[in-house]
C-alpha cells in the first residue's frame, strides 16, 4: 500500500517509491537521501505534527509536513 510520508503513524516503515514537487523543494529533497528506493522510519512527530522526524539511510532527518507531502512510500508490512 502507498501513502505520503506526511500521512505515517509513528512506528511505521517503509521504502520510498517517488519524490514529488518542484524546484527547490525537490532539490532539497534529493541532497538530503530522500530518493526512491531507500529505507523510511517514522520516529517521532511534533505535538502539533509538524514536524516530523525518520531515520533515512542510517540517520535522523527533520522534514516539515510540507515537505513530507510530496514522499510517496511504499509501507512495509
Amino acid at each position: 500500500m502507498e501513502k505520503k510520508l506526511s500521512d505515517f503513524s509513528i512506528g511505521q516503515t517503509g521504502v520510498i517509491k517517488s519524490v514529488g514537487g518542484e524546484g527547490k523543494i525537490r532539490r532539497r529533497l534529493f541532497d538530503m537521501g530522500v530518493t526512491p528506493g531507500a529505507d523510511v522510519f517514522l520516529r517521532k512527530v511534533a505535538p502539533l505534527g509538524d514536524p516530523i522526524e525518520v531515520t533515512l539511510r542510517g540517520y535522523e532527518l527533520t522534514l516539515r509536513k510540507s515537505e513530507a507531502e510530496v514522499v510517496m512510500v511504499e509501507v512495509k508490512q
